[in-house]
């Protein structure tokens, strides 16, 4: 998968940064069902940043764990449904939720896939 900021840097400071000054919206809480696919029910909170604008035209979404971690994580991701490109952060997550996101999204890689980048090493979240 070619994701157009894959190989780019992060600036994982600035991005968390950004979430503390423009809070979040948890508009899909765990165990809630997809809008538009009632098979689809989501494992962990989901939501977005306020006030950014990510690679689809809306908000930058961002998946919450039960951490206090902070940013940990982004997956970049190809929905082949809508037939775009986006990145998803992963904030105060644990590694089981990691696995968790990470599992969710490439489920089904007929209709999403995803790469996962960690800001720091796996075995540091354990």
């Amino acid at each position: 998968m070619k994701h157009p900021i894959h190989d780019k840097y992060i600036d994982w400071v600035q991005w968390e940064s950004i979430i503390h000054s423009n809070g979040l919206v948890i508009d899909r809480p765990k165990d809630s069902i997809h809008p538009e696919y009632d098979s689809i029910r989501y494992p962990i909170d989901y939501g977005y940043i306020k006030g950014t604008i990510g690679l689809d035209g809306d908000e930058v979404d961002i998946f919450v764990g039960s951490a206090t971690n902070g940013l940990v994580g982004i997956l970049f991701t190809e929905d082949l449904r809508k037939g775009d490109n986006e990145y998803k952060f992963i904030y105060n997550c644990y590694a089981p939720e990691i696995y968790l996101v990470h599992g969710f999204i490439n489920f089904d890689q007929t209709l999403m896939r995803g790469e996962l980048l960690l800001r720091n090493s796996m075995s540091d979240l354990w």
